[in-house]
């Protein structure tokens, strides 16, 4: 039976306020979701009772049938997960810490806006928000912008946006091998160079791995992004009074980008493993069986956000885990903030008018619950 509520971004409100637990079949199988802020932030930082080691295994669902490498860090445990991060850390921090990049990527929000306004009606999704990602992902990983079309055409996700993704990801390993057979014997400034001259803990990376922190860099964080510009676009455009808000003190964008985040959180769970039989909160869950930690019931959790199902541009503090909490922080985060904040910045640097047309939401279907995140299509026009 599937919770009726009236807010479809949050169907698990009524089972948090029952318990800490609530559990859906995935794959055939019934896991225990954690829905508690408290809670999945404990969980976060216990990697002995629910673990990372888990290739494949900790997206949901599972992704068994389009990769066959584990994706890097994020499917290993600490001490070693420390040490991979490290090695690509310098480029997903470049967003944060890199003039270049953060001004390469206003001019390109300052063109897609341009260009949008010159226009009768804009697709958001794949006209928008997949350029804007796919284009400021070449800056981050100082590969030629070209790149980006190639990226464009795997669509929103490079596994799920079709309906073949073992497909998909066999064409995903294809690019990311020729990536990495160019990049032998180059000068190491970009990710691929980077990577193929890494060592950790005085050895060679080996191709696989290599392929496990690229994997996770185009599958990772894609399709979030993208929502979340979608997610911002829609809002603005349906809340008018939202852009003079932000125009009154741009020092408030700040606060707004979080908090877009943490009323969207375009990811709804991730998965843990728990290496041991577990009781999970009064659940019992079988050793080598997996548990998730729900990201978006935790962001809505009343005991932590005064009326979280409302959108405060202003709300502090904000300690939402939209990116995640403790170890496995999403190394993208970074780059969101940049994108989503200067997103902002830009529209209310000029007096940019945003009409909300039509859309189609993209709805999360489960065996127990049903659940909006941001736009399959969405129609808006720019003035």
């Amino acid at each position: 039976m599937k919770e009726e509520s009236a807010d479809p971004t949050d169907p698990f409100r009524t089972a948090r306020r029952e318990g800490p637990v609530f559990e859906c079949e995935f794959q055939g199988k019934s896991l225990p979701m954690i829905l508690r802020h408290a809670d999945v932030r404990s969980a976060c930082k216990d990697w002995g009772t629910y673990s990372s080691d888990a290739p494949m295994r900790v997206p949901i669902p599972s992704e068994e049938d389009v990769r066959s490498v584990r994706q890097l860090p994020v499917e290993i445990d600490p001490p070693e997960h420390g040490d991979y991060r490290a090695l690509v850390e310098p480029f997903f921090q470049r967003p944060k810490n890199n003039p270049e990049m953060i001004a390469k990527t206003g001019v390109l929000i300052e063109e897609l806006l341009r260009d949008a306004a010159g226009k009768e009606s804009v697709e958001v999704v794949r006209d928008f928000a997949l350029p804007l990602q796919s284009r400021a992902l070449t800056y981050m990983l100082k590969v030629p912008e070209s790149e980006a079309e190639t990226w464009i055409g795997w669509g929103t996700h490079v596994f799920r946006d079709g309906d073949d993704g073992s497909k998909k990801g066999a064409t995903l390993d294809a690019y990311l091998n020729e990536a990495f057979d160019r990049a032998e014997g180059s000068d190491g400034s970009d990710f691929f160079s980077a990577l193929s001259q890494s060592e950790f803990r005085g050895r060679k990376l080996t191709r696989d791995e290599c392929l496990g922190f690229a994997n996770l860099t185009f599958a990772g964080g894609r399709d979030t992004i993208i929502n979340s510009v979608a997610y911002v676009i829609a809002y603005l455009a349906r809340n008018p009074q939202a852009i003079e808000f932000l125009r009154e003190d741009p020092k408030r964008i700040v606060h707004a980008s979080e908090e877009f985040f943490r009323a969207l959180t375009p990811l709804t769970n991730t998965a843990r493993i728990c290496p041991v039989e577990t009781d999970v909160h009064g659940v019992s869950v079988p050793a080598d069986e997996r548990v998730a930690l729900c990201w978006a019931s935790a962001n809505r959790d009343e005991d932590v956000f005064d009326a979280p199902e409302e959108v405060r541009l202003d709300r502090k503090p904000n300690p939402h885990i939209a990116f995640g909490f403790g170890t496995h922080l999403c190394l993208g985060a970074p780059q969101a903030r940049l994108i989503v904040r200067t997103l902002l910045q830009k529209i209310i640097e000029k007096p940019y008018l945003l009409t909300f047309l039509d859309a189609v939401e993209n709805v999360e279907h489960e065996s127990r619950y049903e659940r909006a995140v941001a736009y399959g299509t969405l129609h808006v026009a720019f003035s």
